[in-house]
């Protein structure tokens, strides 16, 4: 089934409402639990406050802990005492992440890097992930059996760990031209470590069967896969993002490969070695990468994690529609 730009549009739309819906309210008690705290310090204070009320959106892990603990028969509301922490512990990965790949602005929006410096933001997501840390414990510890909360913090460890390799691979990319597309979705494999820990959290706090639990990590891990690789493709249209990628990460996934055909690689090459990047320069890579195959190559990729998202959805009783509409609003139309 072929996602058109209208089908693709209602979808998103479909998607927005669920959000709001189903993610508000952990947003906003995470949000208290943050800026309730003293923080004698003011601009670490302004940073905390910045970032959680103007910046920090994540609707999209509440709402994924709700509908994948629904899909086995769980209780939604349950999951919102979780995803509090949740929301806190991956803003503070969000942070960590802006450091590591120096990025000052996301979507048009100053990060806590890019507006309070490097310092603040280490502190602000140092300060988060401890109390996403704690408040995860204390949770699971009131609210969970101790045979699951045993489970939960063992799958967040492992996260963690993950995680952390993903980023410490993702380095040794930095600047090269030769990174194979599989190593690349190796590292992005890795990287969704998080949504898969989600979506399991939720099965297993749900009561799911281990035939459910398997079915909804597995689907967290393709869910976490195709939202980075979606990203991918938005930064290749974004002029600041693709220019930071070039200059300070590793090169995305549609670009990896369009430098695998060797007759548009030293063309390719040629401009990212560019001092500076122009507006012009950037449309030239992305036409490059479109007539070259890289972005055919890419649509393919995607289109497979698509059809391995719905075989995992396939073994699930209930919630399956949004579940899948996740996977369809992340998917560019296919044709």
């Amino acid at each position: 089934m072929k996602c058109t730009p209208n089908k693709q549009e209602n979808v998103i739309e479909q998607v927005k409402e669920l959000l709001k819906e189903r993610g508000s309210k952990a947003l906003e008690e995470a949000r208290k639990t943050i800026l309730q705290e003293e923080v004698e310090c003011k601009e670490v204070r302004e940073a905390l406050t910045y970032f959680m009320q103007e910046y920090w959106q994540d609707l999209a892990r509440p709402t994924l802990l709700s509908i994948a603990c629904e899909a086995v028969g769980g209780d939604p509301e349950v999951t919102t005492p979780i995803a509090v922490p949740m929301i806190i512990m991956s803003g503070a990965i969000d942070i960590h992440d802006d450091i590591i790949d120096q990025s000052e602005v996301k979507e048009s929006r100053p990060t806590v890097l890019g507006k309070f410096g490097k310092d603040v933001a280490l502190l602000v997501g140092d300060a988060l992930l401890f109390e996403g840390v704690a408040l995860l414990y204390e949770t699971v510890q009131r609210k969970v059996s101790p045979r699951k909360a045993r489970v939960v913090i063992n799958v967040i460890k492992n996260m963690f760990k993950e995680l952390g390799d993903a980023e410490s691979l993702e380095l040794s990319f930095r600047g090269r031209t030769d990174v194979t597309p599989e190593e690349y979705l190796h590292v992005v494999t890795k990287k969704a470590a998080d949504v898969e820990a989600y979506t399991c959290i939720s099965a297993v706090i749900g009561g799911g069967s281990r035939k459910e639990i398997d079915a909804l990590s597995k689907y967290g891990r393709i869910l976490g896969m195709i939202a980075i690789l979606r990203d991918d493709l938005s930064d290749m249209l974004d002029f600041q993002e693709i220019s930071n990628r070039i200059k300070k990460e590793c090169l995305p996934l549609p670009l990896l490969f369009a430098l695998q055909n060797l007759e548009v690689k030293s063309k390719i090459e040629a401009l990212l070695q560019k001092e500076k990047l122009v507006r012009k320069d950037a449309k030239t890579i992305f036409e490059i990468t479109r007539k070259s195959g890289g972005l055919e190559r890419f649509l393919k990729v995607m289109k497979e994690l698509r059809g391995k998202a719905f075989l995992y959805t396939r073994k699930l009783t209930t919630n399956q529609n949004f579940l899948n509409l996740l996977v369809e609003s992340m998917i560019p139309p296919l044709r």
